[in-house]
């Protein structure tokens, strides 16, 4: 079984996304580390679904300093429809597949879905990633780090 952490920012956008084989306190902490490496600052509000292990991991990143103390963390199945119907877009791409047959090849597929929502969203270009006599393979590890 793989599991898929993603957070997306009230309009929409999708800001991270993590790949994990568990669904624990400390998958959780790696995706919010993850996440707010990539947005350069931590969120001022947290919007969780039920899950316990989530709400956990918030509240001892708030203890280790990890997270600011002011950080808000609300947990609706309603505010939290946003992530929903952003992942129902995966869903309904992987769903068909009928499983991976590894965890490597579920994280290539779910990263090349996770680019296509973003370049859909117009979150993504290949504008700056464009330069005579560049190869393509450098150009890919462009796009799939970012």
């Amino acid at each position: 079984m793989t599991y898929l952490y993603r957070a997306v920012d009230k309009v929409g956008h999708t800001v991270d996304f993590r790949h994990s084989r568990t669904r624990d306190v400390a998958a959780a902490k790696a995706f919010f580390n993850k996440a707010i490496r990539h947005e350069g600052h931590p969120p001022h509000t947290i919007t969780l679904d039920g899950y316990a292990a989530s709400h956990r991991a918030v509240r001892e990143m708030r203890e280790d300093g990890l997270l600011p103390r002011r950080t808000k963390l609300r947990s609706s199945k309603y505010l939290n429809n946003l992530i929903e119907q952003d992942h129902r877009g995966i869903k309904s791409r992987t769903r068909p597949m009928l499983g991976f047959k590894n965890f490597e090849t579920a994280a290539i597929t779910i990263a090349g879905i996770e680019l296509l929502r973003r370049i859909h969203k117009g979150q993504f270009t290949l504008r700056s990633l464009r330069s005579k006599h560049q190869a393509a393979l450098p150009i890919w590890n462009a796009v799939l780090a970012a």
